[in-house]
């Protein structure tokens, strides 16, 4: 039987996307091999990497002035590669909002003079800092945020506007809303939440950004060695890239961010509607900054949290456990939860509510 996964990460795929992998699993576009065993180098495999790269720029209008990649190593590599590729000057801003947010941060700190040019540490991160109060160093080489707080809640409805180029992690919202990627420089997500099964990282960059990597920085972590090889340096994540290609075809057929924002807006409008009208549940993120794809919530008490986590799992709701940082519970909401699973999930919290005043 399906469950309603609720998981932040890995996350739940769409059913039609699994069951096509499923078809395709023992004789992959006619091969008579899995796309598990077959060849990088063979043109049936990268006939995928290009449609995936297709299809993404599709979806999200990414200018020819743009290079895609899939690497490995997932997001917090990442943390790395964006001093390594972009810091030039030695110095860049970093809005840390979220603990993702902090430890890129810290990794940053390791290669220049990383500033954090505002925080929302001071209140667990429940909040995001107000933009037009943060004084943006101009001559910095990049200004680095993450878009969605994936452990706490809130996200960025507005994104910073500055003279140095923005960096931005989203693995956590890439795909659930429209962006204008024109006014970033790097772009870059881990794809197990919202795209496809851990593995891969997507990176979008201006190309113009990445043709001077610093010295110091590895083969593997050079963008612009990826990109003049099509993200097949070497062995990439085959499987990944292959069911994130899936995903992207079935975002497609839905149409588009568009159409699925819609989605995430009334699915995340559901819930937090429940919370906000319940005695018995609570959020605590200041309510214009709240994420659509991570809600966390608490009951009274801790004890009855667990109880929660517990009976939900019995009736097909699982991975609503909230992260360590925070506890109490987190229904992660991304674009594969469909409403129906979001109303089953009120549905559990108005009988738990009842059963445990």
């Amino acid at each position: 039987m399906r469950v309603y996964n609720f998981s932040a990460g890995p996350s739940m795929l769409p059913a039609e996307v699994l069951e096509e992998a499923q078809r395709e699993l023992l004789d992959f576009a006619g091969t008579g091999m899995s796309v598990t065993e077959i060849s990088h180098r063979d043109k049936a495999y990268s006939a995928v990497v290009e449609e995936a790269e297709r299809n993404l720029r599709d979806l999200l209008n990414i200018p020819e002035d743009y290079c895609v990649i899939f690497v490995q190593g997932g997001a917090s590599q990442q943390f790395a590669a964006v001093p390594l590729n972009l810091m030039h000057k030695g110095k860049a801003d970093y809005l840390v909002t979220g603990n993702f947010a902090k430890k890129a941060w810290q990794e940053g700190k390791i290669y220049g003079a990383a500033r954090v040019a505002a925080s929302s540490e001071d209140k667990v991160y429940t909040y995001i800092p107000d933009l037009d109060k943060v004084e943006f160093d101009d001559d910095a080489d990049y200004v680095h945020f993450t878009s969605n707080n994936t452990i706490f809640g809130t996200r960025f409805t507005k994104f910073p506007e500055t003279k140095a180029p923005l960096a931005c992690d989203m693995s956590s919202d890439i795909l659930s809303r429209e962006i204008d990627v024109s006014k970033f420089g790097v772009i870059y997500a881990g794809a197990q939440k919202n795209l496809a099964p851990a593995g891969v990282t997507i990176v979008i960059a201006r190309k113009d950004l990445i043709e001077n990597p610093r010295p110091e920085c590895p083969t593997m972590l050079k963008w612009k060695t990826q990109a003049e090889n099509g993200s097949l340096y070497n062995t990439p994540p085959c499987f990944s890239i292959y069911m994130a290609n899936l995903v992207l075809r079935h975002l497609k057929k839905l149409g588009g961010v568009k159409e699925i924002n819609k989605i995430n807006e009334y699915k995340a409008g559901l819930l937090y509607d429940f919370i906000d009208n319940s005695s018995f549940y609570s959020n605590g993120v200041v309510k214009k900054d709240r994420s659509i794809m991570n809600v966390p919530f608490v009951t009274p008490s801790k004890d009855t949290d667990e109880k929660f986590v517990k009976e939900a799992k019995a009736a097909g709701l699982v991975s609503l456990k909230g992260h360590r940082l925070v506890g109490g519970m987190r229904a992660s909401i991304y674009n594969a939860m469909p409403v129906e699973g979001v109303k089953a999930l009120i549905e559990f919290m108005k009988k738990f509510e009842n059963e445990n005043k």
